[in-house]
């Protein structure tokens, strides 16, 4: 008892493993979408803080470059795997909303709520600002890539579909080429690619697992996410018929963060560590990872699944996704940041919060 009351004080998360066999009874017994909603998203959060650990524990073991490649890869795949079901049942506007909620999320929520946190417990705290900066511009640059197909869909007097999903695809290839290529440029380089969120290891006096543990780890988590995933997707129609919350909100604030909160937490224990290099990577170079892998990804399975995803965002996700993208590069640009920032950046999040709750998309 005295070690499974220790382990849970270390990892608090995975007691919420328990809510797993209560998301089979909800969905067995008919509890109701709302309950079957919560508790899968309830099951979902340890499972993917698994597949974090298991990625880290794996990277131990690799090496820093085929690590930062391995969680690069690795690194949103609950969010992954509940989009593609998303998708698979037809729900193409809470899949685009998780993409472009999941950028601001981290950029916004996360970076603000980490900001807060580091300079509340240490002051004011510094960073690299020369590889922040850089990491930023890279995101501008692959946001430019999100909302063109929107541009010239919402400026077309005429929409012609066929044209639209062409210019998507054609941008998704572009986009992952992109990621590639940033990819091979961190393994050949001495510096680290903005891609790669570096592996951290929950604590350093704990021994890294095994490579058969990690890999056991990370299959039984994705099959847990896949399942679970099944009934959230499952019962979010009903939960949007029930209670009035829009698919568009539910995307753009619910599904990132149910997705990322064992990543989130990461970033925030880090900061407030006075690590403020390491948590500032991990918020940038998720987004990163969405922007240049998730989303084109999602795009090509779409088409093979026969629910086209375009790269088409309503004027609200777009305004979101450069002013994020530009407070972000505001706040990094000085290489130090305080709590007032940080508080400045969870305001921001919560007005766009507010305004896509009563105007949803």
């Amino acid at each position: 008892m005295k070690k499974l009351l220790s382990y849970l004080k270390k990892h608090p998360l995975h007691l919420l493993l328990l809510a797993i066999p209560f998301a089979v009874l909800a969905e067995l017994l008919h509890w109701g979408a709302g309950w079957i909603f919560g508790i899968s998203a309830l099951g979902v959060i340890p499972l993917a803080g698994l597949i974090g650990d298991a990625t880290e524990n794996l990277a131990v073991h690799t090496g820093p470059k085929l690590g930062g490649l391995i969680n690069a890869t690795l690194g949103n795949a609950a969010e992954l795997i509940i989009t593609i079901f998303a998708i698979q049942r037809g729900l193409l506007e809470l899949t685009k909303a998780s993409i472009t909620g999941s950028i601001i999320g981290n950029l916004l929520f996360v970076l603000g709520f980490s900001v807060v946190v580091g300079g509340l417990k240490n002051g004011v705290q510094r960073f690299d600002r020369k590889h922040t900066v850089n990491s930023t511009i890279l995101l501008a640059i692959a946001v430019v890539g999100l909302v063109t197909p929107s541009l010239f869909s919402h400026s077309t007097a005429v929409h012609v579909a066929e044209k639209v999903e062409v210019l998507s695809l054609s941008v998704a290839g572009v986009m992952i080429l992109l990621y590639i290529l940033g990819i091979l440029f961190s393994l050949k380089s001495q510096d680290t690619s903005p891609l790669e969120a570096q592996p951290q290891p929950a604590e350093e006096h704990e021994k890294p697992w095994s490579i058969a543990k990690a890999v056991v780890v990370l299959a039984i988590a994705t099959v847990g996410i896949s399942f679970l995933s099944e009934y959230l997707v499952g019962s979010a129609e009903a939960v949007v018929a029930s209670t009035g919350i829009s698919e568009f909100f539910l995307g753009i604030i619910l599904v990132p963060i149910i997705g990322n909160v064992a990543e989130h937490l990461v970033s925030i224990n880090l900061a407030y560590k006075n690590k403020m290099n390491l948590s500032m990577e991990i918020a940038v170079s998720s987004s990163l990872q969405v922007a240049l892998f998730v989303a084109p990804i999602l795009v090509f399975i779409s088409l093979l699944m026969g629910n086209p995803l375009t790269l088409v965002f309503n004027p609200f996700e777009l305004a979101a996704l450069g002013a994020a993208v530009l407070i972000c590069y505001l706040v990094s640009a000085d290489g130090e940041s305080t709590w007032l920032e940080g508080a400045a950046l969870l305001a921001v999040y919560a007005i766009f919060g507010l305004a896509f709750f009563i105007f949803p998309g």
